[in-house]
């Protein structure tokens, strides 16, 4: 890792994977791990509707609302309702899945690691309309 800033231009927004989202999601690096480091930041904007799909993290995730209002769901957990300036902490191998609500845009910092095998993030099936329209606890 070598002392640099890394400049907002420097970068391109990619579209989110279909086979991982649901929905049009937006993504923009942050950061990319670099030795000795293991963590990976993503700036991620989903449009309305827009989603994961249900995962889990090896090393588990911190998700920092920068705007609009999203969703969160653990598994077997009610949908909770996200706001800027909110902080989502996600323990390892915890099945979840994030968004944004069904009327309003939402951006958040995904913040992640790989553990000591290499291993990120395992991709799991698309979060259904009735767990996604589920009322927010």
């Amino acid at each position: 890792m070598k002392p640099r800033i890394v400049r907002a231009n420097e970068g391109s927004t990619k579209l989110a994977p279909a086979d991982k989202f649901v929905g049009q999601v937006l993504q923009d690096q942050v950061f990319v791990p670099e030795d000795p480091s293991r963590l990976r930041v993503t700036r991620v904007t989903f449009t309305p509707g827009g989603r994961t799909n249900w995962h889990a993290h090896a090393v588990g995730q911190i998700l920092y609302v920068l705007s609009g209002t999203g969703r969160f769901q653990l598994d077997e957990g009610v949908v909770q309702e996200i706001l800027p300036g909110d902080t989502v902490v996600i323990p390892p191998h915890t099945r979840h899945w994030h968004g944004a609500a069904p009327d309003q845009m939402m951006c958040h910092l995904a913040l992640s690691e790989t553990d000591d095998s290499g291993a990120a993030t395992d991709w799991l099936e698309p979060v259904s309309e009735e767990d996604y329209t589920a009322a927010t606890g």
